[in-house]
């Protein structure tokens, strides 16, 4: 019974190195075409930048900073949007202080209070923030948060908020401003296809390639500037006193 095993064996063996010296097949498992196809989410985004078409937009290669010879990385590119939400952001002190610590003091003192604060537009998880007239990727997104009330433009690098008040600091106390901004939170994924090819005489028919990188981006909540004015920070502004 081991014998017959071992025969088998050999002639197995046999068939594999025949099939190597006659130009034969040899089915073997290899693996997956999928698994050399896995890229990073940084790898996605790059694709999506240089697709030839992002959000519905045709581009060019000069669109994303390609010059003569450079082609497209995929053929389409869409952000899709899962979720959008609005939260407070962190309170930061928005003005110097007002005292009134006069050892004499008994009376408060009235002020004339200018406080200042500014959000800033926060990166997305792979994405980064490039400005100009087409804004990157951070562009293409701009639509997806117009179609939220009061939005970032998504081209700047950040907003701001300000006042002046009239206050009165009480005897023994300073008064300084703090401010906080209200922020939103988009959440989504980017999709990237490359096309199905038709086999040619000199290349191989390739299926369609799909491939999906999560994103995250964060931002104030920007309401209309007056008279076309820059929009301004949505937020809370409040007088906090501590003693002398």
């Amino acid at each position: 019974m081991s014998k017959r095993r071992l025969k088998n064996k050999k002639i197995r063996i046999v068939a594999i190195g025949s099939a190597l010296a006659t130009g034969g097949v040899v089915i073997a498992l290899l693996p997956s075409a999928n698994a050399a196809d896995e890229k990073t989410p940084e790898q996605i985004t790059s694709m999506c930048e240089r697709s030839a078409v992002v959000n519905g937009k045709q581009q060019s290669v000069s669109d994303f900073g390609g010059g003569l010879g450079d082609g497209f990385a995929a053929d389409n590119c869409d952000f899709v949007e899962t979720k959008f939400e609005t939260f407070d952001g962190p309170t930061e002190k928005s003005s110097i202080d007002f005292p009134n610590c006069e050892p004499n003091a008994t009376e408060p003192a009235k002020v004339s209070v200018t406080w200042s604060a500014t959000a800033a537009q926060g990166e997305g998880k792979y994405t980064s923030t490039k400005q100009g007239a087409g804004g990157g990727l951070f562009g293409f997104l701009s639509g997806s948060w117009q179609s939220h009330k009061g939005t970032l433009d998504m081209t700047v690098r950040s907003a701001t908020a300000g006042d002046t008040e009239q206050r009165e600091v009480p005897a023994g106390k300073v008064l300084h401003m703090e401010f906080t901004p209200k922020m939103q939170r988009m959440t989504g994924e980017w999709r990237v296809r490359i096309d199905a090819r038709e086999a040619t005489t000199v290349t191989n028919a390739t299926p369609e390639q799909n491939f999906v990188a999560p994103e995250v981006v964060e931002g104030p909540v920007v309401l209309p500037g007056a008279a076309g004015a820059p929009g301004v920070v949505d937020g809370t502004s409040k007088a906090v006193l501590a003693d002398c």
